[in-house]
């Protein structure tokens, strides 16, 4: 740090002084092993239902990004998404990172209610569009995954989050691969 930086800090912090206060979030997750051990026991579907209804710990990146699985049926998923400063980029608005990691979600999460027991699933490609800039006052985000074509090897979605006003903020399409889990 330069030593015109360094003038000006905050004792407390030894940030300096033009930062503002600081802020926090705590993040609290649980063992994600044991949601991939009751997923070996279920379909796609049931894993998914048994986390929306609390009976199976949400994933960890779920936790962190403020995620929530609201709604799941056969083929279709909707997640709602807090935000809020703690996932700005330099510019003072939501990074993209995490509507595309919105988006990846809901297109492998639909994807993953078609799947039997003991099937998996990663993304192999995923084409996101931005439609508008997210902040804070966009309020929370829905986003949801739709199939397009499930299949045995490969399986196809799409993805769209609006905004608290029902405005589109981004869509995607995704092509997921499809394997047996292993034992």
């Amino acid at each position: 740090m330069s030593t015109e930086a360094r003038t000006g800090t905050d004792p407390a912090t030894g940030a300096p002084a033009g930062w503002g206060e600081p802020r926090s979030r705590t993040v609290t997750w649980f063992d994600p092993l044991v949601t991939a051990a009751g997923g070996r026991e279920r379909s796609g579907l049931e894993t998914l239902e048994a986390v929306r209804d609390g009976v199976l710990p949400p994933p960890p990146i779920a936790q962190l990004l403020q995620m929530d699985l609201v709604a799941v049926e056969g083929g279709r998923v909707e997640f709602a998404c807090a935000v809020d400063e703690s996932v700005y980029n330099p510019i003072g608005v939501v990074h993209g990172g995490l509507v595309c990691t919105l988006l990846d979600s809901v297109a492998g999460c639909a994807v993953h209610t078609t799947l039997p027991h003991g099937v998996g699933y990663t993304s192999i490609e995923l084409k996101v569009t931005y439609l508008r800039a997210v902040t804070h006052a966009s309020g929370p985000l829905t986003a949801v995954g739709t199939v397009v074509k499930p299949g045995r090897r490969v399986a196809f979605a799409e993805g769209q989050v609006t905004d608290a006003a029902g405005k589109v903020v981004a869509t995607a399409s995704s092509s997921l691969l499809v394997f047996p889990l292993p034992a």
